[in-house]
């Protein structure tokens, strides 16, 4: 008698954006340190463990800054874990413009080419969008292979975060403006042999979906299920103004 082949290993990346600090909206803070959360960022990130608290975190990551190691260790302590830091999911390199209003950066050319041809803007001082997009990738794509048929939470930053859904999505950087990533929102995708699958996205409701299949079900339905889960924003937070980058 032939033994069935075990069923793929599936890795679930979480993607989290860090919670508020008084300069998210009016500011562009990028990497300038000493940027912690606000009182509000904690009610978030606190509210934002309490969301994760039963679900089956193996490991915590966090970009190398206050606001997002914060956010992850509202999560991690739920878990007993100690937040792992990861360099390449770090903000984008601002250069020059970090700190800036973003009232008075709306106001030069090279904003008009973040907005509407981002893979061709590089920021005076800093980095690329496409470079960024490029590191990110690269990290996410390593912590998966790290972590087979693990639960991963990632906490980085809004930029990041779309440049990630947009590549897994198969949507061109040119068109990752049009993805909203709020504050303290759950993006999530399922690593498995046959692809990757999306399966929450600016998402602050329940995180149900996430929980590993029912003991007994096979691969072919676990895949299915993975594909009909709810992916969308809640309403109240899909029509979003607030600027990305924070």
């Amino acid at each position: 008698m032939t033994t069935a082949a075990p069923p793929p290993t599936s890795t679930h990346l979480v993607l989290v954006r860090h919670a508020v600090t008084a300069q998210t909206g009016p500011l562009l803070s990028g990497r300038a340190p000493g940027i912690d959360l606000s009182e509000d960022g904690r009610a978030q990130a606190e509210a934002l463990g309490e969301r994760m608290a039963n679900l089956p975190v193996d490991i915590v990551y966090a970009s190398p800054i206050e606001r997002t190691t914060q956010t992850a260790e509202a999560v991690a302590r739920h878990h007993g874990l100690t937040v792992q830091r990861l360099d390449g999911v770090l903000e984008a390199d601002y250069g020059e413009w970090t700190g800036q209003k973003l009232t008075d950066l709306a106001k030069t050319d090279l904003w008009k080419t973040v907005q509407r041809a981002p893979s061709r803007a590089i920021f005076p001082g800093g980095e690329g969008l496409a470079a960024m997009q490029a590191r990110m990738i690269a990290a996410l794509e390593a912590v998966v292979v790290d972590h087979p048929g693990e639960l991963v939470v990632v906490v980085s930053h809004a930029d990041p975060i779309k440049a990630a859904i947009a590549h897994y999505t198969g949507v061109h950087l040119d068109l990752f403006q049009r993805i909203i990533v709020s504050p303290a929102s759950v993006t999530a995708f399922a690593f498995t042999a046959h692809g990757v699958a999306m399966l929450k996205c600016n998402d602050t409701g329940t995180l149900d979906e996430l929980r590993p299949p029912k003991p007994g079900a096979n691969s072919d339905e676990a895949d299915a299920s993975a594909s009909t889960e709810g992916g969308g924003a809640d309403d109240d937070q899909a029509t979003s103004k607030e600027p990305s980058n924070a």
